[in-house]
Order: C-alpha cells, then structure tokens, then sequence
C-alpha cells in the first residue's frame, strides 16, 4: 500500500479526482460529492460560470467566451488552478467552512497505478491549495479493491480491473499489496470515440456530444456480444447538409469497430497474467475478475472477458463509486491490516 492505514485513519477528507466523475468522502459524513470533472469559465472575465453536471449539460452549446474545460485526464490534474477552483466550489462554502476548522486538516487522494511524480505532485498541489496541511496517496487499485469488497489482506489472489473513462488498470492484488499490474490507456472515452468515428465515417452522422453514451446507443440489450440486435436506429446530424437525419446501423459493425481498443485491454490482461505467479494465477480461476469503475458498466463488456479469459467476472455492487467508498474505509477505521510480525527464533 502506498501509505499506512495507520496515517489514513488520521485524515479528514478523501479525493478522487477522476477524468470523468469528481468524488469527494468526508470523514463521519460519507460521500458528500459526485459530480463531473466539468468547469464552464468566461474567458473575457476568467471568473467561473458553472461546475459539475451544470457545466457538462454546456458542452457544445456555449457561445465563443464561454469555454467548457476538464481539469483532470487519465487521472492525473492538468490544471492545477482549475482543480482547486472547482473542487471549492463543489464543496460549497458550509463544508469548506467545516473542513477549516480542522487545526491540521489532512486529505487522502487516489492516484493512478505507476503514476508518476509530476502526476502524484499536481495532486499534492491540488489538496494544498484547498487548505490540507498533509495529504496521503494511496493507488486507486487499492482503494477500488477495498471498496468492492474484495479480501485484499489475505493471502490469496484476487483480480481487480478498474475501468476508467481514460485508462484502464488491471491488478493482481495479495497481502494488502499490489504483486503485478498493468495500465493501458484505453477506457470508455476510447470505446465511444471508436463508435463516433464509425458513424462519420460508414454513415456520414454526426453525434450530439450531449447524447447518451454511443455505444448503449448503438448496441442495446446484449452490447458487444452478438445475442443482441442486428441493427439499431441513430439520429443525429449530417456532415454534409448539416441537417438532422436517422439512420439504421448494422451493430455488428459497430462491434467490429469498437474491437481494437477493447483488444488493448485484453492485452493489458494477459500481461498482468503472464507476470503472475503460478500459485496466484490458479486461485483466479476460482476468483475470477472483479470489474469496477464507471465504464464497468458498458453492455456486454463483462461477457466478452468471460469468453476471451475462461475466467468467471463479476461487475461490483456500485462500480462507479468503489474507490472513494474503499478510501473512506480506510478513514473510517473500518479496513483491519493483516499483521506480519517476525518470527522469534528459538534459542
């Protein structure tokens, strides 16, 4: 683990800034934010508009001076000021208030597996600049793992794959420690993007950027398995004319074109398997996977695993929310560590 329990439970307030989703746990008052990454800011005044979901429904629909920005991609803070700047006022002025009184506030943050410095400092910075004396990263494998359930501190293996709007991680995770890993920078932005350009390119539409997600548009029911249906009706806008047209989409097509980035990610998977011991890799097959995260939930993801693995995966009670439930556990005092003391040596 990247920090000791020990060190977390003495923290206030947990962060996990996300590409997609911003989640704020507060000690003794629970999950207290769960909006976008989104700011709306004026560019002629630089003040900010609006945050959270209000600032994504903008998207696509500001006019010149008002730009749409994410301060966070992959995980990692690109904009330092405008991470603290929403993060204040997610939180609103009653909570900063609470979190002030703190005489030596600490945070704790989640951080992509083998994020580097840069990354791990932006996020430091980002805490400071909201008034924490201290802050505590811990790997968001850790904390997903934690959060769903799994029995991390045992000495068996367990498989954890964090689905990402950026990026995925997958893990092999025993003793309370991450034993081999792997990120690919493939995550649900990916899959949608592959299915927007299909589109433009097979059918010559445009999607609103506001639509529901493009794949659970283009392939309900079964999703990526081939039980669902054979074609699917789309509307959006024409490239050429400009005008709002529907069309019939074959969605094995569609499957067809969303089949290099999920490769990727299966990839991804057989590398962690192939670094694992054998020992480890034999409880999987009883274990299987534990899907978390936010593009857990894409249709028919968890069964394509099932079929490319062998092995049996589950998707988590609340995937979207695992890592910041996992790190308000271990703030709460509620994750026990597995205690290995040295063994005396007869005399």
């Amino acid at each position: 683990m990247t920090v000791s329990l020990e060190q977390l439970r003495r923290c206030h307030v947990a962060v996990d800034l996300g590409a997609a989703r911003t989640r704020v746990f507060v000690k003794g008052a629970g999950l207290v934010v769960d909006e976008p990454s989104v700011a709306a800011v004026n560019t002629r005044s630089g003040a900010l508009i609006a945050v959270g979901a209000l600032a994504e429904q903008m998207t696509g629909r500001t006019p010149d001076y008002i730009r749409v920005t994410r301060p966070v991609s992959g995980g990692t803070v690109v904009d330092i000021d405008m991470a603290q700047r929403m993060l204040r006022h997610l939180l609103g002025e009653k909570l900063r208030r609470q979190l002030r009184r703190k005489p030596r506030l600490r945070a704790a943050a989640c951080t992509p597996h083998d994020s580097d410095p840069l990354a791990q400092r932006a996020a430091i910075e980002t805490l400071v600049g909201l008034g924490a004396r201290r802050v505590e990263l811990v790997d968001t494998l850790i904390a997903a793992a934690v959060g769903c359930g799994l029995p991390v501190e045992k000495p068996t293996a367990t498989m954890i794959m964090v689905c990402g709007a950026a990026t995925t991680q997958v893990a092999v995770l025993s003793l309370g420690s991450i034993v081999t890993a792997q990120r690919v920078p493939v995550g649900g932005n990916a899959i949608d993007h592959a299915v927007i350009q299909h589109l433009r390119h097979q059918h010559e539409l445009m999607l609103p950027s506001q639509s529901v997600r493009p794949l659970q548009l283009a392939l309900r029911g079964n999703g990526i398995t081939s039980d669902g249906p054979t074609s699917t009706e789309i509307h959006g806008r024409d490239v050429a004319t400009g005008l709002a047209r529907s069309v019939v989409v074959d969605t094995a097509a569609v499957r067809q074109a969303i089949h290099t980035p999920l490769t990727a990610v299966l990839d991804g998977i057989g590398k962690v398997l192939r670094d694992c011991p054998p020992d480890l890799v034999a409880d999987l097959a009883d274990t299987g996977i534990m899907m978390v995260g936010g593009s857990a939930l894409l249709p028919g993801l968890d069964q394509m695993l099932r079929d490319a693995t062998g092995m049996p995966v589950e998707i988590a009670e609340r995937p979207d929310v695992c890592a910041i439930l996992g790190l308000g556990a271990m703030l709460d005092g509620k994750i026990q560590p597995l205690v290995l003391n040295p063994l005396a040596h007869a005399e």
